[in-house]
């Protein structure tokens, strides 16, 4: 192979100069890389590198810090929220994120999102949700749907035994606090420009001290669903995205300064 096809000009992808060279842990078709490299894209082109704070929990997400070189803390399961809200109070100049699944932030960190968010804090929270617990052995998550098969519920959830999926991203959008909140994909080259996108605006909001923004990114777990990722990205066009639809569920950033 020539140099003058593997020139730099010439290459398709270029990973962000804040992403490392270690080898990411994710299994093939996971929303996650995606997602690290456009938090990174976005660092970079608002000039944070050296004055961003991500928490990351248990879960998938728990490695981040593995892959994206900024300051990181750790949290313990579902507290990320209460641990950024008080990074962000001593160090209002940072650009201060949580990276979450839905697990964590939906289930066992359920008060410190629903709270920090309706306090104002200024973060923004990254939700990723594939509708099922990734890391621990695919067990049903507060955001599986009606009929799906996890580990725990391997005849399909029911409501009249496990409940109904929670939306968190539309009580999001109804408490004070939040000035941006939104759900995205990134299963294609769009969904992917969108996500960077609004990445970008809850930044932006958090530095702006607008308040809270919580970003979804609906997601797949081809492991989990024991799915092929082509497949996975499909039922998740056709399922999810029906109970979960993509866009802006509240947009407050063009307004005066929550506090």
């Amino acid at each position: 192979m020539s140099n003058e096809i593997i020139s730099k000009e010439n290459q398709v992808y270029r990973k962000p100069a804040l992403m490392n060279d270690t080898p990411m842990h994710y299994c093939p078709g996971c929303s996650h890389g995606v997602v690290h490299k456009l938090v990174a894209e976005v660092i970079e082109e608002m000039g944070m590198e050296d004055k961003s704070v991500g928490v990351c929990p248990v879960g998938c997400a728990v490695f981040a810090y593995r892959y994206l070189d900024i300051d990181w803390q750790e949290a313990a399961h579902g507290r990320a929220p209460a641990v950024a809200s008080a990074i962000k109070r001593c160090w209002n100049d940072r650009l201060v994120f949580t990276y979450q699944g839905d697990g964590d932030l939906a289930c066992i960190g359920t008060c410190e999102t629903i709270h920090a968010l309706n306090r104002g804090e200024n973060i923004t929270i990254i939700f990723i949700n594939n509708a099922i617990y990734g890391m621990t052995g695919g067990q049903m998550a507060p955001t599986t749907l009606i009929g799906q098969k996890t580990s725990t519920c391997p005849y399909g959830r029911t409501p009249e035994i496990h409940g109904y999926p929670l939306k968190v991203t539309e009580i999001a959008a109804t408490l004070e606090g939040t000035c941006y909140v939104t759900r995205q994909s990134v299963e294609t080259v769009a969904a992917i420009r969108s996500a960077k996108k609004a990445i970008r605006k809850a930044f932006e909001a958090s530095m702006a001290g607008k308040g809270s923004s919580l970003v979804e990114i609906v997601s797949t777990c081809n492991s989990g669903w024991k799915m092929s990722p082509v497949k996975a990205n499909k039922w998740m066009q056709e399922n999810m995205f029906k109970f979960y639809p993509k866009g802006d569920l509240k947009d407050n950033t063009n307004e005066s300064q929550i506090k």
